[in-house]
């Protein structure tokens, strides 16, 4: 079971939070998730500065996704 406090990549946190990765890097640009609290870069000196993988803290970008799509999106646009 994937615990709250587990940072996961792009792919695994679209995956737990049936929304696209498209929409979790929209939501990073938009405000909605904040660096820190919701995301970070990965620090693989291989990937910077260009292009480094983001990873989810899942707990907190739960709450956000859940009260964006709640607010802000008709079921059809959610990701199965």
């Amino acid at each position: 079971m994937i615990e709250e406090s587990n940072w996961l990549s792009a792919k695994e946190a679209s995956e737990v939070l049936r929304v696209d990765e498209q929409l979790l890097e929209v939501l990073r640009e938009m405000g909605y998730l904040k660096p820190g609290s919701h995301w970070r870069s990965s620090n693989d000196p291989k990937q910077l500065p260009w292009k480094p993988k983001v990873f989810y803290l899942i707990g907190g970008c739960k709450a956000v996704v859940d009260s964006w799509k709640k607010n802000y999106v008709s079921s059809d646009q959610i990701a199965a």
